[in-house]
């Protein structure tokens, strides 16, 4: 979509509006012509997302999910409440019952409070309180209080996100840059359905403009499937950087996870993230991360939402271009 659409302009209060979806999202809301406002523990932290709206659309609060006063008064007189916020591994207060479950019901109990009913909730394919993995069944759980509180709320389950900013492909291009083996846990036979930001921030665009069934659980995948290894050596082929792949069981992997766990920890998150692997990502892992057979069946997609969705082929290689040995010169770059 281009330009903006002046057909409104309601609030609509997100949370975690200034992370790597967050920042998507509130551009797809903005050019929807809605006057978004993120609510932030650091509202200085959102204001880079200022320039894709108009301006004065796009404002920045203080809110904490700890102090329920604070996320009513973030959503007074807003028509819509988004939430985003979630962590990928724990630290200090941000556990992931904390973040995920408590922090939840505390927007949810602040909405019901205030008046709202649209309510767009992103969680996780995977999310179950019968998993194995904490951060997958914190995820369940706060769909279930989600559900309880807001019986007509609107829930997103995309499988791993890829973008200019994302945490999975930038990851692993920094890793083999010096690293001669790339780790394949448990032989690398996870299977994924990477998602482009861009798409999912259009869903959850539509989710809040009524534009998706109240009520309902989307799961977002994109167009391929691909295994663990299939990931790895599309990063090694993107990235120019010929690697090996080393198959590592699952088993044997615990105890390199917990080390960097520990080191990371020990130096207060100063541990380099490209080489920490938790324990929970670990078993994480061992379930694969793609679009159920049912989602598919009752049109709970991309493709039920007439979301055309793009291929990583097509958006990876245009970012993960400066991890090759001669970044945006290299030849590969202006072959036809």
């Amino acid at each position: 979509m281009t330009g903006f659409d002046t057909a409104h302009d309601q609030i609509v209060t997100v949370f975690g509006g200034s992370g790597f979806l967050g920042r998507h999202v509130v551009q797809a809301l903005a050019h929807r012509g809605w006057r978004i406002r993120i609510a932030s523990r650091r509202p200085d932290l959102a204001l880079h997302t200022q320039p894709t709206g108009r301006v004065g659309q796009i404002t920045a609060v203080q809110a904490n999910l700890r102090y329920p006063a604070s996320l009513a008064s973030a959503m007074r007189d807003a028509s819509a409440v988004v939430n985003l916020v979630g962590v990928l591994s724990e630290g200090g207060s941000q556990t992931f019952e904390a973040v995920h479950t408590e922090g939840t019901r505390a927007v949810a109990e602040a909405a019901r409070q205030v008046g709202i009913n649209t309510i767009v909730h992103v969680s996780a394919i995977g999310a179950d309180m019968e998993a194995p993995a904490a951060y997958a069944r914190s995820k369940g759980h706060a769909e279930q209080l989600l559900r309880e509180i807001h019986p007509d709320a609107i829930i997103l389950r995309p499988s791993i996100l890829f973008g200019p900013e994302d945490d999975f492909f930038n990851r692993f291009a920094a890793l083999a840059r010096f690293s001669p083996a790339l780790p394949l846990m448990g032989g690398g036979h996870t299977r994924f359905q990477p998602v482009y930001v861009g798409d999912v921030a259009e869903v959850l665009a539509m989710a809040v403009s009524g534009q998706a069934k109240a009520a309902t659980t989307y799961e977002l995948g994109g167009p391929a499937v691909r295994t663990f290894k299939e990931l790895m050596e599309f990063v090694c082929r993107v990235t120019g950087r010929r690697r090996l792949l080393v198959p590592l069981p699952f088993g044997a992997a615990r105890f390199p996870a917990m080390l960097t766990e520990t080191a990371d920890k020990a130096l207060l998150g100063l541990f380099p993230k490209m080489l920490v692997m938790t324990r929970d990502q670990l078993t994480m892992l061992q379930s694969d991360n793609v679009v159920s057979e049912a989602a598919v069946a009752s049109g709970r997609t991309l493709e039920g939402l007439a979301v055309e969705s793009h291929a990583m082929e097509s958006i990876v290689p245009t970012y993960l271009y400066r991890f090759r040995k001669t970044g945006q010169f290299d030849r590969q770059r202006f072959v036809p």
